[in-house]
């Protein structure tokens, strides 16, 4: 096997030990906000325990056969990455769902949809979903934006 196929594997279990790490490291949630219900801390480290077993995976098969070398990426996929960022600032300085839409719209255009309907049903149905999923059903308020300060009024 060659030896920059460990990179990423490697790279995969540092990051999700940090974010374990990171995660034992949060404060609990008094039980008047929990409830009978999991802390937040749970869900993070669950999913780092599940992506730590999946590199484990790549390893496996990386050591069984060695990768293939792939093409260059094009610009969809440094377009996505820029979007990510697009999505961080609105997010932060905005609205999280606001940002949603604007990426879910820019996203799907970028990816090659054509058409504009489809777009934007996408791009509106998807972050008001969300947003009465958790709200409504699961009972989480979001960060204070444009738009929750005025839903929670």
């Amino acid at each position: 096997m060659k030896q920059n196929a460990y990179v990423l594997p490697g790279a995969i279990i540092a990051l999700s030990v940090a974010v374990i790490v990171a995660a034992l490291n949060l404060e609990e949630a008094a039980p008047v906000i929990v409830g009978q219900g999991l802390q937040p801390r749970i869900f993070p480290i669950f999913l780092m325990v599940l992506n730590i077993f999946l590199a484990l995976l790549m390893f496996w098969d990386f050591t069984r056969k060695a990768p293939n070398k792939i093409p260059m990426e094009g610009f969809p996929t440094y377009g996505s990455i820029l979007l990510f960022g697009l999505f961080f600032i609105l997010s932060s300085f905005v609205d999280m769902f606001i940002g949603i839409a604007v990426v879910m719209f820019l996203m799907c255009r970028l990816w090659g949809e054509k058409r504009l309907a489809v777009n934007l049903t996408l791009a509106l149905v998807t972050p008001i979903f969300i947003f009465f999923l958790f709200d409504l059903v699961l009972k989480i308020r979001f960060p204070r934006g444009l738009l929750t300060d005025w839903y929670y009024g």
